[in-house]
C-alpha cells in the first residue's frame, strides 16, 4: 500500500475528549436487540471487535428514544427507561475497554417508521405519504403508511425524549459523546425536508424555521447532559427513502443549516453524503463536508460516504473533514486501523454480512 496514512492516525481532541485517531465506525441499522429494545451479549460482542481492532470512535446504530412514535424498526435498541439503559453498559464497556470514544446515535424514525411496538400510526411533519416503499432488508412492506402531522404537544415530547434519553446514555449506559440523528429521512430530517413539511407554524415555512426542531432538539440534550458532553448532530441530504434528494437552496441552505449548529454549539457535525467527496450540488463547487467546516469551523466535522477507499479517506482530511467514518469497510475490517498500520491487506466488502448481526460468522465476531 503505497498511501500516506499517517494523517489518519493523529489524535484530536473534541470538546475535552480525546480520540486516539481519525478512524470512526459509522452508525449501522443492525435490528439485533430483543423485541423490548434492549441490546444483547451479541451486540456487546459486535461493537467491542470495532474498538480492539483499533478504531477511535464508535457510534452505536440509531437508538430509539420514547415509548410513543420513535421507534422505525423491529429489535431496534432503544434507551426510553432504565432496562434498556442498563442493558447497554456492556457495550458501553467493551468499546472503551480499548480506548475509543462510545457515541451514542439516538434517532426518531417518525414517518417513515416500519416497526414500532407502541404505536400502529406514524407521525410526521405534514400528513404527506413518504416517497419510497419500507426497506425489507429490515421487515418492512410496501408503502410507508400516511403520518398523522405531529401536533405541537407531541413535538415538545419528542424533544423530551431525545433530551431524557441522552440523559441516561450518558449517566446510567456511561456513553462518551452523544449524536442527535438530524439526517437520512428521519423525523428530524423530515421537518428540515421542503416536500415533507408544508407546515404553517413555526416548524415550516423558510429553511430558517425547518430547521428548528433540530436546533431545539440540541439544546434539550446539551441541557440535559452539561456543557462537558461532546454532542454532536448528523445530516444528510439524501434519505433512507430518497437517495439523490438536494437542498432547494444549495449553498445557501449550507449556510444556514450548518452555521446555525455551529450557533448553538455543536461540538461535532456528522456529514453523510453517497460519496463523500463530490460536490454536494452538482456538477461543481465544494463537498458537503467541506461547506460544513466552512460554516461551522469550531465543530469537529465527521464524513462519512464510501470513504472506506482509504485514499478517499486520506483526501478527506484535505476537504473539510477531521475524522472519516466507515461503515462497509469496517465490516469488512472490523480491524481496519490495525491493518493501516501494519500495512496489511484489506478484505473486500461482503453484501451479506448485512442486515442482523447474526448474518455475521461466529468466528468473526470473537475476532
Amino acid at each position: 500500500m503505497g498511501i500516506d496514512t499517517s494523517a489518519l492516525f493523529a489524535p484530536i481532541v473534541i470538546n475535552g475528549h480525546t480520540v486516539k485517531n481519525r478512524l470512526s465506525v459509522a452508525p449501522m441499522t443492525r435490528v439485533t436487540a430483543t423485541e423490548d429494545g434492549r441490546p444483547t451479549e451479541t451486540m456487546t460482542r459486535y461493537y467491542e471487535r470495532f474498538a480492539r481492532g483499533g478504531f477511535g470512535a464508535v457510534s452505536t446504530e440509531g437508538i430509539y428514544t420514547d415509548q410513543a412514535f420513535s421507534q422505525g424498526y423491529a429489535n431496534q435498541p432503544g434507551m426510553t427507561d432504565e432496562a434498556q439503559a442498563n442493558a447497554w453498559k456492556p457495550v458501553v464497556s467493551g468499546i472503551k475497554a480499548h480506548g475509543a470514544l462510545a457515541i451514542a446515535q439516538i434517532m426518531h424514525a417518525g414517518a417513515i417508521s416500519q416497526g414500532n411496538r407502541f404505536r400502529d400510526t406514524t407521525v410526521g411533519p405534514s400528513s404527506i405519504q413518504p416517497k419510497g416503499e419500507q426497506m425489507a432488508f429490515y421487515n418492512g412492506k410496501g408503502r410507508y403508511a400516511l403520518p398523522v402531522a405531529i401536533a405541537d404537544a407531541q413535538i415538545a415530547d419528542a424533544i423530551h425524549g431525545f433530551a431524557e434519553s441522552a440523559g441516561r446514555a450518558i449517566e446510567v449506559a456511561g456513553f462518551d459523546a452523544i449524536e442527535i440523528h438530524g439526517a437520512n429521512g428521519y423525523l428530524l430530517d423530515q421537518f428540515l425536508t421542503d416536500y415533507a413539511n408544508d407546515r404553517a407554524d413555526r416548524w415550516g415555512g423558510p429553511t430558517e424555521n425547518r430547521v428548528r426542531l433540530i436546533l431545539e432538539t440540541f439544546k434539550a440534550v446539551r441541557a440535559k447532559v452539561g456543557a462537558k458532553v461532546p454532542v454532536g448532530v448528523r445530516i444528510s441530504q439524501g434519505k433512507v427513502n430518497d437517495y439523490h434528494h438536494k437542498w432547494a437552496d444549495a449553498e445557501r441552505d449550507a449556510e444556514i443549516i450548518f452555521g446555525s449548529l455551529a450557533e448553538a454549539g455543536a461540538d461535532f457535525i456528522h456529514v453523510t453524503e453517497f460519496e463523500a467527496w463530490k460536490p454536494a450540488f452538482a456538477p461543481e463547487g465544494p463537498s458537503l463536508m467541506r461547506l460544513a467546516k466552512r460554516y461551522a469551523p469550531k465543530a469537529a466535522i465527521f464524513a462519512n460516504g464510501g470513504l472506506h477507499n482509504i485514499e478517499q479517506a486520506v483526501a478527506a482530511l484535505d476537504d473539510g473533514a477531521d475524522i472519516v467514518t466507515i461503515a462497509r469497510g469496517a465490516l469488512a475490517n472490523p480491524d481496519l486501523p490495525k491493518r493501516l498500520s501494519d500495512r496489511s491487506i484489506l478484505k473486500d466488502f461482503d453484501p451479506t454480512i448485512l442486515g442482523p448481526i447474526a448474518n455475521i460468522k461466529e468466528s468473526e465476531l470473537a475476532m
